[in-house]
């Protein structure tokens, strides 16, 4: 029997050659190139250098692209260490932040500077200087020392089975900052190679294109950036000519401090996906800045989400006509969401009044590939307030000013005529100006002069602001209490029975 198995494996030997050990080599990727010399992150950085690229990282908005520009201002004592301290400024949509970024020398990896750039320092640690995790300029204290070109592993990945980092091949690339003769350094994830494309004695990487591991499915990308300019030995900071568009907003008397406090959670039109959205500031103002997390939500399941969402944020009129998109306006076909996660933001460019917003979903498709489902949508309403804040005008439904009409005629009472408005309030259908809820009990007497705004406001013998304004009277005095919480939920019905 012995004789036997000996004899098979010497004719496979003879057939196939020597036998391999897979277990060993399994998750082991040979690498190296024929280059001599050796690479680590941050090699050659010296005062006065200017780096432009062009980014994104998966963790800011889903890989939505900014551009970043660093300006080596010098050298920055830090306790007992000296750190490497640079003017930024990053260009993200219509927005501007400028600050600093202060990074360590053995490892540039970004440890202090500006709060206001705390996402996008959070993406460059992240993307550019991602290679600092495997190659550092000192091999001591636990470093992890320069790296060689011609090493079969630089290291691996644990998080992702153990995938080692290599260096692949020599190869020429392009960049808008010039032509580079580099070595690509990569790594497979999720069935595609991961790529970063380095130069020797350069400090960051040129070119990425990286993918997030993923069990199954396409792998959406994780980051990504170029190379735009480079220059040395600047002496003036570059950075010096930007201002950060906060500094504008705030002098405006626009929000700075945005919470997303409003929350809108509706199936769309078809009902093929159900959309929860929250938003703010509370009051939306023209000129000012917006903010919106969008999740895209199963129809069938209220906790999963959808991936490889392709969608637009609209304004349209009221044939559903649209009038601006956000896609068109960051130079995009469609936005895409790879998790079913969405946060946008940007400038209310509307006029003071009712704006039409709608989310478009164009349907589930990896990006690029166009797909091959009818588009479905959610439209909903919010007020715009001028920068002044003069309330928007309203076009408050006509079944409202029957109920007011009933009211001044007696044949609802003035507790249901206040219930029913404060639901109104409470769903978003009609909106007043900011104002101090009074003290006063529920059960102060409505003065006569309110009911009779109402009735002529029914007959249309006054606008909606007159009436807005007895409804202001009612909240500051107390009689009217509003809730603090509030929702955008209505599908803009009618409120519970006004009267019995």
């Amino acid at each position: 029997m012995k004789a036997s198995l000996l004899l098979i494996l010497a004719i496979s030997v003879l057939l196939f050659g020597s036998l391999a050990a897979p277990s060993a080599s399994a998750q082991f990727q040979s690498g190296g190139v024929d280059k001599e010399g050796t690479w680590y992150a941050g090699e050659g950085l010296r005062q006065g250098d200017f780096f432009s690229y062009s980014m994104c990282h998966v963790d800011y908005k889903e890989c939505t692209n900014f551009e970043l520009d660093m300006w080596i201002k010098g050298d920055k004592k830090v306790g007992t260490e000296t750190k490497w301290l640079a003017d930024v400024a990053v260009f993200d949509g219509n927005k501007i932040i400028v600050g600093e970024i202060e990074f360590g020398k053995i490892a540039p990896e970004p440890t202090g500077g500006s709060s206001e750039l705390g996402l996008y320092r959070g993406a460059f640690k992240s993307s550019i200087v991602w290679l600092s995790a495997f190659a550092t300029s000192d091999d001591s204290s636990g470093g992890k020392g320069p790296k060689k070109f011609s090493d079969k592993s630089w290291g691996k990945i644990g998080n992702i089975g153990g995938e080692q980092v290599v260096p692949m091949k020599l190869e020429t690339v392009v960049t808008p900052a010039g032509t580079w003769d580099t070595v690509q350094v990569g790594w497979k994830t999720g069935g595609v190679t991961s790529k970063v494309w380095i130069v020797d004695d350069f400090p960051f990487p040129v070119k990425a294109k990286t993918y997030t591991h993923v069990s199954e499915g396409i792998p959406p990308t994780e980051y990504e950036f170029t190379l735009l300019d480079y220059k040395q030995n600047v002496q003036v900071s570059p950075i010096d000519q930007y201002k950060s568009t906060s500094t504008d907003v705030a002098q405006a008397g626009c929000e700075t401090n945005i919470e997303k406090s409003i929350s809108i959670k509706k199936p769309t039109n078809n009902f093929d996906y159900q959309i929860h959205i929250n938003y703010g500031p509370e009051d939306l103002v023209q000129g000012c800045e917006s903010q919106w997390l969008i999740k895209f939500i199963s129809k069938y399941d209220d906790t999963e989400f959808l991936n490889q969402v392709q969608y637009d944020f609209l304004v349209v009129d009221d044939n559903l006509t649209p009038l601006r998109s956000i896609a068109q306006e960051e130079g995009q076909s469609f936005l895409y969401s790879p998790s079913g996660q969405a946060i946008l933001d940007f400038i209310v460019k509307e006029e003071p009044g009712t704006a039409k917003y709608v989310v478009w979903v164009y349907g589930l498709a990896p990006q690029g590939i166009v797909p091959s489902v009818a588009s479905d949508y959610l439209k909903f309403s919010v007020p715009i307030f001028a920068k002044d804040g003069t309330a928007p005008v309203q076009k408050i439904p006509s079944w409202i000013k029957n109920n007011a009409g009933w009211w001044a005629d007696g044949s609802i009472d003035d507790k249901s005529f206040v219930e029913g408005i404060k639901f109104l309030i409470k769903e978003g259908i009609m909106k007043i100006p900011p104002t101090t809820q009074g003290s006063g009990g529920s059960t102060s007497a409505i003065p006569d002069w309110i009911k009779n705004n109402a009735g002529w406001w029914a007959d249309g013998l006054i606008d909606d602001d007159s009436f807005v304004q007895g409804i202001q009277f009612l909240i500051k005095e107390g009689i009217m209490k509003i809730p603090t919480s509030k929702s955008t939920t209505s599908s803009g019905s009618e409120p519970p029975a006004w009267y019995d």
